[in-house]
């Protein structure tokens, strides 16, 4: 990529950071199942994918699979199912600690007070939203210094607009991951696939370990 075509993505991705992280923000400050909370999410999953087809070609990556390159899709699936497993494993611990017990038990409240459906949608098409941003547009306009932990670096800063500390150290573990991911495939499917498995089993699997972890008040 040449330097004017690179300066042109970074001032777009920019724009797009700034703007998706406000939406991301205020739409987790909204009452949980409410039509303003859907509006709010998807316009952020909007802005994530339209800034990051806006900002140039983006790639699916693929792996050598017996010698020949392949679309990745086992693997992906595989990593996202053992990511949620050490998540929830360090969910039973991070319930006998109070502050993170509270921030994980609100944003847990947007799934016990929405629809299955409606919030099973919203949240796959952020995932999937995120990681067409991020370890796309965002990913390639860091260039080839650091674009890993770069990438999850403003992914976690674009997380603390949500002022839910479970979901910036969520977004710094997992966003270290699906960098890794781009780098080894050289495209988005791979941290698509696995972002999207770790939410639905984080969103189906979660919620009940916390049903009885209300803060006291």
């Amino acid at each position: 990529m040449g330097g004017r075509a690179l300066r042109t993505r970074r001032r777009r991705v920019a724009g797009v950071a700034v703007a998706g992280a406000g939406l991301l923000g205020i739409s987790l400050s909204t009452e949980p199942g409410s039509p303003r909370f859907y509006g709010l999410t998807l316009a952020a999953a909007a802005t994530w994918t339209a800034g990051g087809l806006w900002s140039g070609p983006l790639h699916l990556g693929r792996t050598e699979w017996t010698g020949r390159p392949r679309r990745p899709l086992i693997t992906p699936v595989l990593t996202g199912a053992a990511a949620f497993g050490a998540f929830y494993a360090c969910a039973l611990v991070a319930r006998r600690i109070p502050v993170l017990n509270t921030a994980i038990w609100r944003v847990l409240q947007y799934a016990h007070r929405g629809t299955n459906a409606g919030v099973l949608f919203t949240t796959l098409a952020n995932g999937l939203a995120e990681e067409v941003f991020f370890r796309g547009a965002l990913y390639d306009a860091l260039g080839p210094r650091h674009p890993v932990t770069g990438s999850a670096a403003i992914y976690s800063l674009a997380t603390i607009a949500t002022r839910n500390p479970a979901l910036v150290l969520a977004s710094a573990v997992m966003g270290v991951l699906f960098g890794l991911q781009r780098r080894a495939t050289g495209g988005i499917q791979a941290p698509i696939l696995t972002h999207l498995t770790w939410s639905a089993l984080m969103l189906t699997f979660l919620p009940p370990l916390f049903d009885d972890a209300a803060p006291s008040r």
